[in-house]
């Protein structure tokens, strides 16, 4: 870790002890009924879901594949190693690597690492709107009384619904799918004029940097380059079938995860709306993912969200957290691992290097 990374880390930690013994008199926590909840759980049900994971890994690489295709044909799953190396480096070092995967690539197809980082651009936007479609239809299968009880847990949220119910709820609801929809309209203007707004942004950030304006226009014509990679209507439905798709199976492992916990009756009869719910405070716990640290801060949102939003017991919602954490997270590290050493790859050299290798974008822009 560089020293900017080391500095969040100690802070990250500092704040989890203080955590640790703010809540060791307030919270009654019994170790012997989070190993019995561990112990009693349907293990078949949770290598289903790991199963349900590694499927994803599949559809992410003819994903790639396929928006490859009009500049690079490609066997569809010919990039599976470099979507596993990629989330086991991410998962070990922490977000600063998410660019191993366009980095790997790159290499293995021998393009470059730029129009990569495009294809990552729109692989991210279409998971962003495959999330938020998901979780909408979701929300809609939620009582009212579930609804208001997800808005109480958001302080934002909460106060707007004390001055305005129905559209606090709204945008509880529907607020995913309009900040998606407002993207993709955003991200058509890009597509149809993409350099008259980079021009515009050149000129509107120059007058405070020059250097940030260049930023800002290379930013958007990155995005104009990926963009590229969707040239008809059936690409854009077929990339759509693909990233609703993996999702599906990310919500189903959740679901089968949390349904393993036949000891608690409120996670082994949860419903698909209320576990998609949860879902999405996992996603949001691991947009800053710390190495190792991270792993205990994700555990401990996603534990308070299912105690606080479902009712479970402290026990169960940790034990039931850590569980999701390695079936969702981890399981592919040791896949990863193995994959790595065949293809004699270093995860701590490809980081630095797809990290050297960005900055060096940056600075060409």
């Amino acid at each position: 870790m560089n020293r900017k990374q080391l500095v969040v880390g100690l802070v990250v930690l500092a704040a989890l002890v203080a955590a640790g013994f703010w809540a060791r008199h307030r919270i009654h926590f019994d170790f012997g009924e989070f190993r019995s909840q561990l112990a009693l759980a349907d293990w078949w049900r949770i290598a289903l879901a790991l199963a349900c994971i590694y499927a994803g890994y599949l559809i992410r690489s003819a994903r790639w594949a396929l928006l490859l295709r009009h500049n690079q044909k490609i066997p569809l799953f010919s990039l599976v190693g470099t979507q596993v190396i990629g989330f086991t480096s991410i998962a070990l070092i922490g977000r600063v690597a998410d660019l191993v995967r366009p980095y790997l690539v790159a290499k293995k197809t021998r393009t470059d690492l730029s129009s990569q980082v495009a294809v990552y651009i729109v692989e991210r936007l279409s998971d962003a709107g495959a999330m938020a479609l998901i979780f909408s239809l979701a929300i809609l299968q939620l009582p009212q009384a579930d609804v208001v009880k997800g808005i109480s847990h958001s302080a934002h949220l909460a106060a707007l619904n004390q001055r305005f119910p129905l559209f606090a709820g709204f945008l509880f609801r529907f607020g995913g799918l309009v900040l998606t929809l407002a993207m993709a309209l955003f991200l058509v203007g890009i597509r149809m004029g993409g350099e008259v707004i980079a021009r515009v942004f050149e000129g509107l950030f120059g007058v405070v940097s020059k250097n940030l304006g260049r930023a800002a226009g290379h930013k958007i014509r990155t995005f104009r380059t990926g963009l590229d990679t969707i040239r008809s209507f059936a690409d854009f439905c077929v990339l759509t079938v693909l990233s609703v798709g993996m999702w599906g199976l990310i919500a189903t492992a959740y679901l089968e995860t949390m349904h393993a916990f036949v000891a608690s009756p409120v996670l082994a009869t949860i419903s698909p709306a209320k576990c998609v719910l949860l879902m999405m405070v996992s996603g949001g716990a691991s947009i800053v993912q710390l190495p190792i640290l991270g792993w205990f801060s994700q555990i401990g949102i996603v534990a308070a969200a299912i105690s606080g939003f479902f009712g479970a017991s402290p026990e169960a919602s940790t034990a039931c957290a850590a569980t999701l954490l390695v079936v969702t997270f981890l399981g592919i590290v040791p896949v990863g691992l193995v994959w790595a050493q065949f293809e004699h790859v270093s995860l701590r050299r490809i980081a630095a290097e797809s990290e050297h290798a960005s900055e060096e974008l940056t600075d060409e822009a």
